[in-house]
């Protein structure tokens, strides 16, 4: 299995090098470069075996021969030991013909766990093999740098830094980055909102010399790696639900594309899926390019579902590689306008009707996401977080057999949540003194020199 950059540059590389690599040098994603599909038998023969089997089964085709068998399922074991759940992901029903996908059930009580644990441990062997350390460094609207710290902190191989919207994260996400306290994780509080720092993240990547000095890699949703591991839970639900003999539809609450796009990588291997639905709150690119044709920036404002406040979703870029007939050049032109000074652009005719052929969204807005948590918690018994709720409301609202992803526990949510409900979710047992701990905040400026000088200062690499 080799890898490509959606932008056509660079030479193919193994799962291990683009695992390492995260960005692309030409500043493009990477995909596989071809899709591998699994038969039908192959998917039945997969019910009733434990996630980390199924992990096992989806993965193997795409690793290569970066891991032998032993070792890559000795990996999977230890990732996914400490969850709070023996099914790992497991569902609950909330319609006759709806489900909920509980994904908060890893150390940070979000979905990012559920890829990260693992992306961890792959770093640790892959990194230890060759003797070698790196400086990762990621952008975060929520739940990924909570994830990604709690996978690296006490790294030998690895410092990590976290970028995140200052004062636009819930306190629970917050603390969850500044108060762990071995020196090779860092948090820091840019001023300016998610894009600004997934923009600042790009920008390092693409100073070659330094990305080299440094030893750079990312583990945020860029990295196909988080992605391929996200396609799991995907055969699960479905397994669970009568796959291959029925089609679902998935509802995913949708901020940086990468949890909805690990739902077409499953689509792709041969998972019967029905329809993806794009689940935004008012910050709606993704919608408004499903309803209209335009992908057209138009500013983020603050919602209670902080994690989705995001204009430009970076695994997009991976979609419309596709959607394109993979033609890297036609993705640089559209991801130069994207990037640049016009607003954003139109999809063509075809590719539209590709997208439509797929996916499909919904939108809602503060007021509407207040009331489902509400609704939702007196009809269902469940307490949702606002992103939850979003995926949740796609899902009910949707015809035919549907699984909602939900994506973080209530609690991380607390405020948002108990003005909706009433209620104020408790956080679990193990993690009820993080009011208490101390915390380490490091505020900066958006500033790109100022943001690499901070994280050079800090790197051991």
């Amino acid at each position: 299995m080799r890898y490509i950059s959606t932008r056509g540059g660079g030479a193919p590389l193994d799962f291990e090098a683009a695992m390492l690599s995260g960005l692309a040098r030409d500043g493009g994603l990477y995909v596989p470069e071809s899709w591998p599909t699994m038969p039908r038998e192959e998917i039945a023969a997969l019910a009733g075996a434990p996630y980390e089997e199924v992990a096992f089964r989806v993965m193997r085709p795409f690793i290569g021969g970066a891991f032998d068998d032993a070792e890559f399922r000795a990996l999977i074991d230890a990732a996914y030991a400490g969850f709070g759940h023996r099914l790992r992901a497991p569902l609950a029903q909330i319609g006759e013909e709806t489900f909920l996908l509980e994904l908060h059930h890893g150390p940070t009580l979000a979905f990012k766990d559920v890829a990260m644990q693992l992306i961890g441990r792959l770093f640790e062997a892959a990194l230890a093999r060759k003797g070698e350390r790196v400086t990762i460094v990621g952008a975060t609207s929520g739940d990924t740098g909570s994830a990604a710290i709690e996978a690296f902190r006490g790294s030998a191989v690895a410092d990590c830094f976290i970028l995140y919207p200052h004062g636009r994260v819930s306190e629970v996400q917050r603390r969850q980055m500044t108060t762990p306290s071995e020196p090779n994780v860092h948090a820091i509080a840019v001023e300016g909102d998610f894009d600004a720092c997934q923009a600042a993240v790009k920008a390092m990547f693409n100073d070659h010399d330094w990305r080299d000095r440094m030893r750079l890699a990312a583990v945020n949703s860029i990295n196909w790696a988080r992605v391929l591991a996200q396609a799991v839970y995907y055969f699960t639900a479905a397994i669970a639900l009568g796959a291959p003999g029925r089609a679902l539809s998935f509802a995913v609450p949708t901020g940086n594309f990468g949890d909805i796009y690990a739902g077409y990588v499953a689509k792709r291997m041969g998972l019967p899926v029905d329809r993806l639905i794009i689940a935004t709150n008012r910050n709606d690119i993704l919608h408004r390019t499903v309803e209209t044709g335009l992908h057209e920036k138009r500013g983020v404002a603050p919602t209670s579902s902080p994690s989705m406040d995001i204009e430009v979703s970076s695994n997009f870029e991976r979609l419309l590689f596709d959607l394109y007939g993979r033609d890297g050049a036609a993705i640089s032109a559209l991801m130069a306008r994207l990037g640049g000074n016009e607003a954003g652009f139109a999809l063509s005719p075809g590719a539209l009707a590709a997208l439509r052929a797929e996916f499909g969204s919904a939108r809602f807005d503060e007021a509407e996401v207040s009331a489902l948590i509400g609704r939702l918690h007196r009809e269902t018994g469940q307490l949702l977080c606002p992103h939850s709720a979003i995926g949740a409301g796609a899902a009910l609202a949707y015809p035919g057999p549907s699984v909602a992803l939900a994506t973080a526990h209530a609690a991380k949510f607390p405020d948002a949540v108990e003005a909706a409900s009433g209620l104020r979710p408790a956080l679990p047992p193990r993690m009820a003194d993080l009011y208490e701990r101390p915390e380490r905040i490091t505020v900066a400026p958006n500033d790109i020199d100022a943001l690499k000088a901070l994280i050079e200062g800090k790197s051991r690499a």
